[in-house]
This record gives structure tokens, C-alpha cells and sequence, in this order.
């Protein structure tokens, strides 16, 4: 009896040390897993948003699409829709270690929408990861977020920049504290790759 019962306690201890030790693999991964918003809107560039997003799902983080509400919106430079999957009133700026806002026609929408520029905001308050490409940097300029830092984007909103205050460089990949810039989809390596290395740092 005696044997049987030394048997069941390590059988019992060996038991709950593998569960604990899951557990904790488990915790590990959670609190490890990078997480990015990609903030989109009808009109989006396909490439400058499906780019960075398998970039970053290679890497291991996980990726969240937002907006100014859930549902399907189409790029306007192909048939590619994209889903978002929350609207920015659902998340939280603290929910994420990067913020990525692609290019095309969408970024004139989302600065037109005040609780999105309230996010942006709000995530710059956090001191982690900016990051906008071609057009994005428009929102970044409604939310009062370039003043004084030194950034790039698609030639055509350079005076735009300018006149918000930014020291502007045409360089593929610009970056100043936790903003990260780029100018077209010929820089998404450069662009996807800076945004990683950057979060890392963190």
C-alpha cells in the first residue's frame, strides 16, 4: 500500500509539474506576441496594406485590422476588399505595439473622421510605434502628430508636410523617435522590415 501510494503522489507531482510547466510556455507566448493595428478605409492601397501585414504574420505577431467601423472596404487600385475587423471606438491604443497607417485614397476619409484622429492620438501618447506609408502621413498631419519631426511620404503631400511643420526627406524609409515614414510600394521592404526592428527594440 505503502508503494502504491508513493506511486500516485509522483504520478500526481510529475502530472502537475507538466501542466504548470504548459501553462507557463503558454503565458510566455502571450506576453511575447507583438501586436499590430493596421488602420484602413475604402480606398486603401492594396499593396502598401496586404504587404506589411504578411510581413508582419511571417515574423509572428499578430495582426488587426481597424478602421472607422467593422466591414469590408475596397482598394482603389484593384478588386482586393480587406476586412477590418474593429472599429478604432472597440480597441484600445494600449492593445498594441504598433500602429500602421497604409497609402492610397483611404487616409483622406480617416482624418475626416473624428474618433479615428482621437486614436491616433491617443497612440502617439504611448510612445510606441507609428508607422505610415505614401498618403498616411495625411492622418498623422490632421492629428497634429508632424510637427517637428522629420518624415517622408509620396511627393505629392510633401508641401503638405512641410506646412504642417515637418522637415521632409525623400528617402525610402525615414524615422524620427517612434515614427516610421516611407513613400511609395517600391519601399515596403524597407518600410515593413524598419517597423519590425523597431517594435523589437521596445
Amino acid at each position: 500500500m505503502l508503494m502504491i501510494a508513493a506511486a500516485m503522489i509522483l504520478i500526481t507531482t510529475a502530472c502537475q509539474t507538466s501542466s504548470e510547466e504548459q501553462l507557463e510556455t503558454v503565458n510566455e507566448e502571450s506576453v511575447m506576441k507583438k501586436r499590430v493595428a493596421i488602420l484602413v478605409a475604402e480606398g486603401f492601397h492594396d499593396g502598401e496594406a496586404y504587404m506589411p501585414m504578411g510581413y508582419f504574420v511571417n515574423q509572428g505577431f499578430e495582426v488587426t485590422v481597424i478602421g472607422s467601423e467593422a466591414g469590408k472596404v475596397k482598394s482603389y487600385n484593384s478588386d482586393f476588399t480587406i476586412n477590418i475587423d474593429k472599429a478604432v471606438t472597440e480597441v484600445n491604443a494600449e492593445d498594441f505595439d504598433a500602429l500602421v497607417l497604409p497609402g492610397g485614397k483611404g487616409p483622406a476619409l480617416l482624418r475626416e473622421n473624428v474618433d479615428v484622429v482621437e486614436f491616433v492620438k491617443a497612440f502617439q501618447a504611448t510612445g510606441r510605434v507609428i508607422a505610415a506609408i505614401c498618403h498616411g502621413p495625411q492622418v498623422l498631419i490632421t492629428a497634429g502628430l508632424v510637427e517637428g519631426m522629420t518624415c517622408t511620404g509620396v511627393g505629392g503631400i510633401q508641401e503638405e508636410l512641410e506646412v504642417a511643420g515637418a522637415r521632409f526627406i525623400d528617402e525610402p524609409v525615414v524615422v524620427d523617435g517612434n515614427l516610421v515614414t516611407s513613400r511609395v510600394p517600391g519601399d515596403l521592404y524597407d518600410f515593413s522590415s524598419t517597423i519590425v526592428k523597431k517594435i523589437n527594440e521596445l
